[in-house]
């Protein structure tokens, strides 16, 4: 199968080879036809299998056919919709990468940064919006944008949506939309809330599936290192030293976690910085960009900062700490190993995330090999504290959770002599 097999013009086939791509993906190579027929779309697939160029590419082609048709000041032509800034300056760049050779404007807005650079964009006129939820009801509240001319709208990463809390928002906006339009819903997973969502934005939709859901991408190779929570710091920086990584993206579960790990690192001598919620748009892209051009070897993030980090040759990927929803695991892992490439997934494993890992096997159905590391054997005598809320044990898998994001509830520990 090649990108000249799947009727897209030869604009956009120049900006694809431009690019260095040759074959089409299996999410790209099933979507584009049937986009390109003008019916909608329900698809799953998991992160790097290159989703965003199954929906930017016929959505191009669409637009650009239809030539009775053109941005004006405030009204958009296609919407796509992202739960984080990151993932819309990813899909805001492929726009621009594929559409270099058709007459198409295209603008991303989120929040954390001025809104006035956007209103201006916005009243130039812009073919294709890529927004986050937020800040797209400010400009509709403004109103510096309007929606009834829509032709496509997109949303993208619905189940994190979901996760986030960005229902209503997403209820708000489909309110607003034309009742004729193209619709296109990707999610990793299909939980019962997206299948409910999907029957309430979709028109008779074509299913699109790629791989099983909650199943991890066999080019990575996934391993396991027990340790002792106190020693994680000095066995991270071990494993960087002695491998010689150039390049590693780090996840810890929480935004203080990610400034603490981040300083260890850089008096261990390891370059290094932080990207999550709290810092600063300019401070995320910055520290985005210096790692992608190599100035920075590690990157320490939180799960919802990572989405949208786009790196293909990512060798390796490092869970400092486990998420204690076990469907971000492999949101996580999908980091590395992408199109077409191996990577290497390393879990550092305390007493107290045994119960996640237990987890994260049973939602991947798969068991990832533990690997001992000469010199940082586990003290036996360490061991994870009771739940003190009552309950029964929190499964890592439970998306309803609600200690999402902070330290989790069992964190705590205490040696036993």
């Amino acid at each position: 199968m090649s990108f000249n097999n799947l009727g897209l013009s030869k604009p956009i086939l120049k900006a694809i080879e431009e690019q260095g791509y040759k074959e089409p993906t299996p999410i790209q190579a099933k979507s584009i036809p049937v986009i390109l027929d003008h019916k909608d779309v329900l698809a799953g697939a998991q992160t790097g299998t290159g989703k965003t160029a199954s929906f930017t590419l016929p959505m191009l082609q669409i637009l650009t056919h239809n030539t009775k048709k053109k941005a004006s000041a405030h009204n958009i032509r296609a919407l796509v919709l992202t739960p984080t800034r990151e993932l819309a300056a990813q899909v805001g760049e492929s726009v621009e990468l594929y559409s270099k050779h058709l007459d198409i404007n295209s603008a991303v807005i989120f929040g954390g940064v001025s809104i006035n650079p956007q209103v201006r964009a916005l009243r130039k006129g812009v073919d294709i919006l890529v927004a986050t939820p937020g800040r797209l009801l400010d400009h509709i509240s403004q109103g510096n944008i309007k929606l009834k001319e829509l032709e496509f709208f997109v949303l993208d990463e619905a189940d994190r949506m979901l996760d986030m809390g960005f229902i209503h928002d997403i209820k708000k906006i489909l309110k607003l939309l034309p009742s004729k339009r193209q619709n296109l819903l990707f999610s990793a997973t299909f939980s019962n809330e997206i299948k409910k969502m999907a029957d309430s934005l979709l028109n008779s939709p074509v299913l699109i599936e790629v791989a099983k859901a909650n199943i991890a991408n066999q080019k990575v190779d996934q391993v396991v290192h027990r340790v002792d929570k106190a020693r994680k710091r000095e066995l991270l920086t071990h494993l960087i030293i002695k491998g010689d990584w150039k390049q590693v993206l780090v996840f810890t579960r929480t935004k203080h976690g990610a400034n603490k790990l981040t300083k260890q690192l850089e008096s261990d001598g390891i370059s290094a910085a932080a990207i999550h919620g709290n810092k600063s748009q300019n401070a995320r892209t910055k520290a985005l960009s210096d790692f992608k051009n190599g100035d920075i070897k590690v990157l320490v993030a939180t799960d919802i900062a990572a989405r949208g980090i786009d790196i293909d040759s990512l060798p390796h990927v490092v869970n400092f700490e486990l998420p204690n929803i076990s469907e971000d695991y492999v949101h996580r892992i999908g980091r590395t190993g992408r199109a077409g490439k191996g990577g290497q997934a390393i879990s550092l494993v305390c007493v107290d995330e045994l119960d996640y890992l237990k987890d994260i096997e049973k939602l991947t159905n798969e068991l990832i090999p533990k690997v001992k590391i000469e010199g940082f054997r586990v003290d036996p005598t360490i061991v994870a504290e009771p739940i003190q809320n009552g309950g029964g044990k929190r499964r890592g898998s439970n998306r309803g959770n609600s200690s999402r994001g902070n330290s989790s509830s069992n964190s705590n520990r205490r040696r036993r002599s």
